[in-house]
């Protein structure tokens, strides 16, 4: 049964989610205080947290933050829908996927059930991909550098993943949202864009001369041959 932690300040928000997830089988944990959520996902072990942005004590942008200094658990942060700038800082804090409030109840299961989905699809296969300067180990979902570990996101793993098991094919961003997001995925091409630059810093790539995942004018992004 997978474990989730819901942390959002608004009762009738907690009861919904919790509500839905619970009857699609999932294992619910809650949590009101930003404090207090960081503390239960840094202590105990969750297969995803949904995480909404405005939460007291810790904004849920901070909590993010601070999961994602140590652990590649997916996050899916809850936010506005007139809060565009927070939606973007989640991406590039480490979020996985983001729900704008109002939403409707199918759609964030739609969204935990597709990221589980990928999670365990991930851990299915012992196969490791190599390249001169980087290794991609995808049982244990490991990324090293210039034999130096780099700590990607659940997301950030999967897009590099797609990229590298498809070296000189050139992805449209639609298409890389339809693989790492899923068919039902709400957001824009942008997401694509804020996640391979994040991705990108952390394998110490130079855009202008990248060494792994190239932009393809016009299209979206391909892995260098």
């Amino acid at each position: 049964m997978p474990r989730i932690l819901v942390v959002d300040d608004e009762p009738a928000i907690l009861e919904l989610v919790s509500y839905n997830l619970v009857r699609e089988g999932f294992e619910v944990i809650s949590e009101q205080d930003g404090e207090m959520g960081l503390t239960r996902a840094m202590n105990e072990s969750f297969d995803l947290v949904v995480l909404d942005v405005m939460l007291p004590g810790r904004s849920g942008l901070d909590v993010c933050r601070a999961i994602r200094q140590t652990k590649d658990i997916p996050i899916i942060m809850l936010t506005a829908r007139k809060d565009e700038v927070d939606r973007v800082l989640g991406l590039e804090l480490g979020a996985d996927d983001y729900v704008t409030k109002p939403f409707s109840p199918r759609e964030l299961v739609a969204r935990v059930k597709a990221i589980l989905r990928r999670s365990a699809k991930g851990r299915d296969t012992g196969d490791e991909i190599r390249f001169p300067g980087l290794t991609i180990n995808l049982e244990r979902r490991m990324v090293t550098v210039d034999g130096q570990p780099v700590n990607l996101t659940f997301t950030e793993f999967e897009l590099l993943t797609i990229l590298a098991r498809h070296p000189g094919r050139a992805f449209s961003r639609e298409e890389l949202l339809v693989r790492v997001w899923g068919d039902d995925f709400y957001g824009d091409s942008r997401t694509v864009d804020v996640h391979v630059r994040h991705l990108r810093e952390k394998l110490k790539e130079d855009p202008s001369s990248p060494r792994f995942i190239e932009t393809v004018r016009g299209v979206g992004y391909r892995f260098c041959d």
